[in-house]
């Protein structure tokens, strides 16, 4: 559940300014970090993709994905470092095949849109080379930063799970939830316990924050919502807080819409993410009082930069003003970004822009 939040302090006053935040703290300068913050945008990150040959290669390369890891932070005052790694693991964990097709993105065999679940062989060993990476990067963080795992959240994976591959609106998955919960329920169950392995496996390897991506959140009806976001979400956070309770669990139900507000409350997540069409004025007048957000620049106002971006960011820090607040985008940095329009984000944001 949201923490009591406090007055607000200097960032220079905390050790780990994001754990302050997740811990209901307000801060006068917010800590930040970017979705995606280590990727293509970065010459250093397509150097070592080139050389590992494949996306899969590099995330099971512990020691190459922990440089990546690290990479964004030897460039940007970032608060955190996030995982390298992709939320795909899971299935593969499963027992799905995966692969990443160039161009198209990630496919997983056989799709449970037609196999079934039981004849899937689970092969937890295929997490020891992320928890490796864990290690590795933690050893090496500066000790006022944060180091962020994550999976995806239940809904999010058995959409790619059940189709195979990602979907313009998920609609077999849809289908499925609709004509046989049972069997649909079962898959939701078995992404459900896999996840909390994996994360307790994380957070017994080094990482301080847990963040949950629902990236198809915004595909399901009100009631289907509750029932395959809100629930397993829930369900998966009671579970990890009773494990590890000093470790905050971040939300992120892109594309949820007027919906965030009861994911909030009801999913017991100690902080909400926001993507970019949430007004966050709203955000702030609806969300539970003190509850943390993170968010929610538009990932193209960061492309465009110069006014257009300086003018976004002042609404969202001007939203968040009275409210624990982790700034960043409202979805994963895009590949084509210039590097100094993210030097100009975080001095605006720090409060070094002159």
């Amino acid at each position: 559940m949201a923490r009591s939040p406090r007055n607000a302090v200097p960032a220079s006053g905390a050790d780990k300014p994001l754990l302050s935040v997740l811990r209901g703290q307000r801060l006068a300068t917010p800590p930040m970090w970017l979705m995606r913050q280590a990727g293509r945008y970065l010459p250093e990150y397509r150097r070592l993709r080139q050389d590992k040959g494949s996306f899969l290669n590099l995330v099971c390369d512990s020691a190459a994905a922990a440089d990546v890891t690290l990479q964004p932070l030897e460039r940007f005052d970032f608060d955190a470092a996030i995982l390298f790694s992709d939320i795909l693991i899971v299935p593969f964990a499963i027992g799905q095949n995966l692969s990443f097709v160039a161009g198209e993105g990630p496919r997983l065999t056989p799709p449970l849109v037609s196999a079934d679940l039981d004849a899937l062989t689970p092969t937890l060993t295929r997490f020891e080379p992320i928890y490796e990476t864990v290690r590795k990067v933690k050893t090496r963080l500066s000790p006022d930063k944060t180091l962020i795992g994550f999976a995806g959240s239940p809904w999010t994976v058995a959409t790619y799970m059940i189709a195979g591959q990602g979907s313009r609106d998920q609609s077999e998955t849809r289908r499925l939830a609709y004509s046989d919960s049972g069997r649909f329920s079962a898959i939701i169950e078995r992404i459900e316990k896999v996840t909390f392995q994996y994360l307790c496996g994380q957070v017994e390897a080094g990482a301080e924050v847990l963040q949950l991506f629902d990236s198809w959140a915004g595909s399901l009806a009100p009631s289907e919502f509750e029932k395959w976001v809100i629930a397993p979400t829930a369900r998966l956070v009671e579970k990890l807080r009773h494990e590890h309770p000093d470790v905050p669990i971040v939300g992120f139900p892109k594309g949820a819409g007027g919906k965030i507000a009861a994911y909030a409350r009801e999913t017991g997540v100690d902080c909400v993410g926001l993507d970019e069409t949430v007004d966050p004025h709203w955000a702030n007048r609806e969300l539970p009082k003190g509850l943390p957000v993170q968010g929610n620049l538009d990932p193209l106002a960061l492309l465009a930069g110069g006014e257009a971006m300086r003018v976004a960011v002042k609404q969202v820090l001007d939203a968040f003003s009275e409210r624990p607040h982790i700034f960043n985008l409202g979805h994963g940095i895009l590949p084509e970004t210039p590097i100094d329009h993210v030097e100009q984000l975080v001095a605006l944001v720090k409060g070094t822009n002159g």
